[in-house]
């Protein structure tokens, strides 16, 4: 097996919705979940690349769905 290389470290990545004080996930505040929540070419990024908790990540896929399903996010790019 390979060695782990000592110059790449596993961070943790930390909850953005938590550090940002934010306390309720919603459809129209479609720049943020843009940014944190969505890829370039518009899936939506699971937790292991957000770094979100299961809680926020949940409320946050609920809310692309809805803005996407409003027209304020493009289902694919």
């Amino acid at each position: 097996m390979a060695q782990p290389n000592s110059t790449m470290v596993d961070r943790k990545k930390k909850d953005q919705f938590i550090s940002r004080k934010i306390e309720v996930i919603d459809y129209k505040n479609f720049p943020l979940l843009k940014r944190i929540g969505v890829s370039f070419y518009g899936k939506i990024k699971p937790r292991k690349y957000t770094g979100t908790q299961l809680q926020n990540q949940k409320h946050m896929a609920v809310a692309i769905k809805r803005a996407r399903f409003m027209g304020l996010l493009p289902f694919i790019k």
